[in-house]
């Protein structure tokens, strides 16, 4: 495969992450600017709070999707063999989550990726994202904290893939997911540590 269809992938990928469905969603049901209720945050735990559970639902399926459909895409293609890197098709993945986490759209802010990293790690990683949704929903149960869960499920994603699959390509990509995540939870972990995060 050509350096330009890769770079041009890369793009596809980056631009379809960048889409801000939350913000726009939220602003065409409801009018008021996400960005600026609640924690600014354009995904679906803050589009629950400002615009309602049947938004966020919406909100996280499309989240989800624009960051399975460029790993799909690539894959039914060209099967991740012309291009010669073992790695290419985690730089596909890596594009989208970035996309939505530092969106073109909106002045390179957007949201936590967590929603975009299970929807683009779900070809590559499978029984690695089944296990941290698991842990997700069970600390969430537990506990009542979105964020809390969603910090789990960052760290449980590396680990299971170690488990299950040692030192390779899936390994490293979910540590990076699990940095994102965990870095763009920083506010966050502070709430959390101070007690003073919302509950969900």
């Amino acid at each position: 495969m050509s350096l330009e269809i890769s770079l041009a992938f890369i793009l596809f990928s980056y631009l379809l992450g960048a889409i801000p469905f939350g913000y726009i969603l939220t602003k065409f049901y409801t009018g008021e600017n996400i960005m600026e209720l609640g924690s600014g945050n354009v995904g679906s735990t803050n589009v629950k709070r400002v615009a309602g559970k049947r938004i966020a639902i919406i909100t996280q399926v499309f989240d989800m999707l624009k960051g399975f459909l460029p790993v799909a895409l690539y894959l039914f293609i060209f099967n991740n063999q012309q291009n010669g890197s073992s790695f290419f098709i985690y730089y596909i993945a890596i594009s989208s989550i970035v996309g939505h986490d530092f969106s073109v759209f909106l002045k390179f802010k957007g949201g936590k990726g967590v929603n975009t990293t299970l929807g683009a790690s779900l070809l590559l990683a499978p029984y690695s994202v089944l296990v941290a949704v698991v842990f997700y929903l069970i600390v969430k149960w537990k506990f009542n904290y979105v964020s809390l869960g969603s910090i789990v499920l960052a760290c449980a994603l590396p680990l299971v893939e170690l488990i299950i699959n040692g030192l390779g390509p899936g390994f490293y990509y979910l540590l990076v997911c699990m940095a994102l995540i965990v870095l763009l939870h920083k506010k966050n972990i502070i709430r959390l540590l101070n007690n003073i995060e919302p509950s969900s």
